[in-house]
């Protein structure tokens, strides 16, 4: 897999093969987390409630090919629309290489070992919870700040 050397640096994210671009995500997990976003000035709040799907020990979607029709608000993230995606944490790789930026050392394309994302405390191992029986109107209790930390 000789493309995997350095590739984020001089592939677009708009012309990475789905292989390329799967392989960005570091699987932090907290794209799998709730988010609220304040209705007047659009910011995004992440919670500690997890995606159902969520393992909250890997930190892997235990359903992926599956997710979009099992979870009707899981997003897919594409290319094309990484612009929106202004709620991803300043740790996401897809961001980083959108704003130009490199991987960080814990990255698994750089350490080479998917664990850097948790021994770097960068995951959400240990700090997510299921959101199963939180109510929507609950969730505002779950708010962290550690998601951009």
């Amino acid at each position: 897999m000789a493309w995997f050397r350095d590739y984020w640096r001089e592939v677009p994210l708009a012309e990475m093969t789905d292989s390329q671009w799967e392989a960005l995500c570091d699987g932090c997990g907290k794209c799998c987390l709730q988010k609220l976003e304040d209705e007047d000035d659009g910011e995004v709040y992440y919670t500690r409630l997890a995606c159902e799907l969520l393992d909250l020990e890997s930190c892997r979607c235990t359903d992926y090919p599956n997710r979009l029709q099992k979870v009707p608000d899981c997003l897919q993230l594409r290319a094309e629309k990484i612009t929106e995606f202004h709620w991803l944490p300043v740790t996401c790789a897809y961001r980083l290489v959108a704003e130009g930026q490199d991987l960080p050392e814990w990255h698994p394309l750089i350490s080479g070992s998917p664990a850097t994302v948790h021994s770097a405390g960068i995951s959400v191992r240990g700090r997510a919870k299921s959101m199963a029986g939180v109510p929507e109107d609950q969730w505002q209790e779950d708010v962290v700040h550690w998601v951009d930390l």
